[in-house]
């Protein structure tokens, strides 16, 4: 059976069930849910501490108005370490490398973070599209240059991730064949 080097990211399915949906659950299946007895097992109190750590680590160089998002980046610092790790498990798929995951990613939270900046701060949002000095006949131009820049780089961002884990399994693959 003679396989491309591109087959290998192609989303693999079992009885017809695409692999992705059982690799994206499964991870949320490992972590004990907290219950409400007084003395919690050694495995809920291990969980307590790493979450405990990790999110002061997390938030230590936001300040104190960053802290709202503790939760929603704490679960999404989970998600990618959980799914990166089940990856590792040999005849397993990642769903990380595909293009799809990476662009559902990367669009939402840079369009949140554009909404919020021009929310909060508007002039200082708008002041990234226009260098200080530029000679009024390059204002327009420069404006449209950089919003169509703006506008692309998550788009950049998330192709740029996902040829770079490809890059790194395309490189395994000769190695390993």
């Amino acid at each position: 059976m003679a396989l491309g080097f591109f087959d290998q990211f192609l989303s693999p399915t079992h009885l017809g069930i695409p692999l992705i949906l059982i690799a994206m659950v499964f991870p949320w299946i490992l972590y004990p849910s907290p219950s409400n007895r007084w003395l919690n097992n050694r495995l809920v109190t291990l969980q307590g501490q790493f979450f405990n750590r990790f999110t002061q680590q997390l938030l230590l160089p936001l300040n104190q108005g960053g802290h709202k998002w503790a939760l929603i980046l704490m679960s999404l610092m989970v998600f990618l370490l959980s799914m990166n790790m089940l990856g590792l498990l040999p005849y397993t798929f990642t769903p990380t490398t595909q293009l799809s995951l990476n662009m559902g990613f990367a669009v939402p939270f840079w369009l949140a973070t554009v909404i919020i900046g021009m929310r909060n701060q508007p002039t200082a949002a708008l002041g990234h599209l226009l260098p200080e000095g530029t000679p009024v006949l390059l204002i327009p131009v420069l404006i449209i240059i950089e919003t169509i820049s703006f506008i692309i780089r998550p788009i950049a961002l998330g192709v740029r991730l996902t040829a770079h884990l490809t890059a790194g399994h395309l490189l395994i693959q000769p190695i390993a064949t």
